[in-house]
Formats: structure tokens, sequence, C-alpha cells
């Protein structure tokens, strides 16, 4: 999957992935139906990156690990929760759309 290209007004994301994960699939898709590009970073064989998830994400170990502007967000059970909330929009266009 293929990110869109990034709206000037969107924050910056960061989604670390693997192969053949199902909750990787489902965040990259929410923030596409959400309308925003985000930066894949897949972790499956790139150790250095994964080390750099780990420090970032602690103490979460698993993907997806969605960070918006450096925050992190945990994983896609927790975006969606935002989502459900109706917090996510204002941490994905923090200025509006």
């Amino acid at each position: 999957m293929q990110s869109l290209p990034k709206n000037p007004k969107q924050s910056h994301i960061v989604v670390y992935t693997k192969d053949y994960c199902p909750y990787c699939v489902s965040a990259k898709n929410l923030l596409t139906q959400k309308g925003v590009a985000y930066e894949e970073i897949d972790v499956q064989h790139d150790t250095a990156q994964y080390e750099t998830m780990l420090k970032k994400a602690a103490p979460r170990k698993t993907v997806p690990q969605i960070f918006i502007d450096d925050i992190a967000i945990g994983g896609f059970d927790d975006m969606k929760k935002l989502d459900v909330e109706g917090k996510l929009e204002n941490l994905l266009f923090p200025k509006g759309r």
C-alpha cells in the first residue's frame, strides 16, 4: 500500500510495520481513509530501524507503532480508539484542514 501525497496542513506521521501484519494494514487503511500521508518504515528485515522503534515506543514491542509528530500513539487499536472518541482528527490536522 502506498501513502497519499502529503497534505501541507497535516502532522508528520510515521508507521512502523512488518510484512503480513493485519493490524499494520488496518492502521494504514485508516490513515488513508482520513486523507493523510504517512511514512512507512518496515522493520521486518531492518534491525537498526527495529531498534529505533523499540527505543521510541518503549515499553511496546509490537507493530504497528504509530507516531504523530514524534508522539507515540501506540498501535492500531489505540489509534482506532482515538478516532472513535473524536480525538484523532485534531492530532492529524492540529491547525484544521
